[in-house]
């Protein structure tokens, strides 16, 4: 069915960098795909709340009307239990865990516990949870605005290869391995290795891997889990019992693969601390970590700064004077599309909306990427009245969301030109402020971003010389831009003339702000754009 796209788009293979900026705070993750910022991320050192963390938390309400409960896990909103997160086998979970914090000889073992018979689906929480229970929980969702982390009680760890559920003892394989003959193969050889009372669920990326790969995948995750047990016996009260990866290593670990090119950090001790993950998960691609250590900040050396400032904000320009207007409610997001000054005079109006949106959907599927935008995402697109020209959109539209990791959804678009999207939210949108002091009113206006400022220009210098076809333009400004277009022999002024095939005058303006520009016509008349 269209409006559940789950259909399989082949999507071409990319290059794919990750950079990394530490800093006394926060990590800051940017993922590059062909030179172009694809994802970033803002990593808190001391995040408490991070998806997958599992915790010891107490049972604090219970909520039968909405068949869900309220757990402290120490974040000062509680977190939400739903009788669906429980898990099939919550049972043998809190079986487990009494007998851990009780037993006073030796070591409680998984494969020394009967598991109990599943929960039933449409079964009320009240029969099992009550209030000031002991419960391991995972964070399912990071706290969102006012709202408190989201858990589940089916703990499950993700690995390179395979992701582990305790208290199972189902193995299933990814449904993007489409040979039956490797499924067979890949479910024989977990279930050699398997543990008992251990699911296994198999990844994509575990396809036509050794027995070796998976068993060393397998152990790493056991031993993790069994961590875990450690810290569950030690605890009276609630309280983190094991930590999920840094988002650098997660982001590693799904998304390496042989068009991972470069990872570069610029912290010694993130460097070997990343080198010996590859090292463990694909010593094959260890020389790929690179340690930073020239003089500009990492960002700025490879382009990031300037992506962050031209990407993030309310206004986002694509090209040819096409721009979005990305607007956040605490519902949903909204993005309105917009065609600006791009007009092609030698197609219709309903071809020229075509191209506009085409070019609107690609930068749109990478934004919700890069602010990791979640929840209901409603995108307003320039009408089309044609049914092909709405479906040739749509089918753009997913296949550029086919690189999304997130789950989504995306329906078509509505006779209004409105197409919804739902993506999945785990965690905060990023939100970077790209607003800078103004030089002028020191701070009580805002400005588009300074390093943005000589792009903007040329925008709209080329759109006056070509597009509209003006003759002796000038452009005026502040004396020290004038001095930075004009000064040297190969000047940004002459370099421009030679690119657009025309001729302009540059004049400098005393009392124009350091940022203000002008354009004006051979008759000395103020060109409004």
């Amino acid at each position: 069915m269209a409006e559940e796209q789950q259909q399989e788009i082949q999507v071409k293979t990319v290059e794919r960098e990750l950079v990394v900026s530490s800093h006394a705070s926060e990590v800051d993750i940017a993922l590059l795909e062909d030179k172009i910022l694809v994802e970033l991320h803002k990593e808190k050192t001391n995040n408490q709340f991070a998806v997958g963390d599992v915790y010891l938390g107490r049972v604090k309400k219970i909520l039968p009307g909405l068949n869900a409960a309220f757990v402290d896990v120490g974040y000062e909103k509680e977190a939400f239990l739903h009788y669906l997160d429980l898990g099939p086998q919550v049972r043998s979970l809190l079986k487990f865990k009494n007998l851990v914090t009780s037993s006073k000889e030796g070591e409680m073992t998984m494969d020394k516990i009967k598991l109990e018979p599943d929960i039933e689906k449409n079964g009320k929480i009240a029969n099992l949870l009550n209030v000031g229970d002991l419960i391991p929980v995972q964070i399912a969702k990071e706290p969102i605005s006012t709202k408190g982390p989201r858990i589940s009680a089916e703990i499950s760890f993700a690995g390179r290869y395979i992701v582990l559920v305790p208290f199972s003892n189902r193995i299933s394989v990814s449904q993007k391995i489409r040979s039956g003959e490797e499924r067979s193969r890949l479910k024989r050889l977990i279930q050699s290795i398997r543990p008992a009372n251990y699911g296994v669920i198999i990844r994509t990326v575990a396809e036509n891997k050794k027995v070796a790969d998976l068993d060393a995948d397998l152990k790493s995750l056991v031993e993790k889990w069994e961590r875990c047990v450690i810290e569950m016996k030690k605890m009276t009260a609630m309280g983190r019992m094991v930590s999920e990866q840094a988002q650098t290593t997660v982001m590693l670990r799904d998304l390496l693969n042989e068009s991972f090119n470069n990872i570069y950090l610029d912290d010694e001790t993130l460097y070997e601390d990343i080198r010996s993950y590859i090292q463990t998960i694909a010593p094959q691609k260890t020389d790929i970590v690179k340690l930073y250590k020239g003089k500009e900040p990492i960002f700025d050396n490879f382009g990031v700064s300037k992506q962050i400032k031209g990407l993030f904000g309310k206004v986002v320009t694509i090209r040819n004077g096409v721009y979005l207007i990305i607007e956040h409610t605490e519902a949903m997001h909204v993005i309105d599309v917009n065609s600006g000054h791009r007009v092609n005079k030698e197609n219709s109006q309903e071809e020229n909306a075509l191209l506009v949106n085409i070019e609107a959907a690609k930068e749109i599927a990478r934004q919700l990427r890069l602010r990791d935008m979640g929840g209901i995402i409603i995108v307003d697109f320039i009408d089309m009245r044609e049914a092909t020209h709405r479906k040739e959109l749509f089918d753009v539209l997913c296949q550029e969301m086919a690189r999304d990791r997130a789950k989504h959804t995306i329906l078509p678009a509505t006779k209004f030109g409105l197409i919804q999207i739902t993506r999945q939210r785990v965690r905060p949108a990023t939100e970077v402020q790209v607003q800078e002091k103004c030089p002028v009113c020191d701070g009580e206006g805002k400005i588009r971003p300074a390093i943005l400022y000589i792009d903007e220009i040329e925008n709209n210098l080329k759109y006056l010389l070509l597009d509209q076809n003006e003759d002796h333009v000038t452009l005026q400004v502040h004396p020290f831009i004038g001095a930075y277009l004009t000064k040297g022999l190969f000047s940004i002024r002459r370099k421009w003339m030679k690119k657009y095939g025309k001729t302009f005058k540059v004049e400098t303006v005393e009392n124009f702000h350091m940022l203000q520009y002008n354009f004006q016509n051979a008759n000395g008349d103020d060109i409004k754009i």
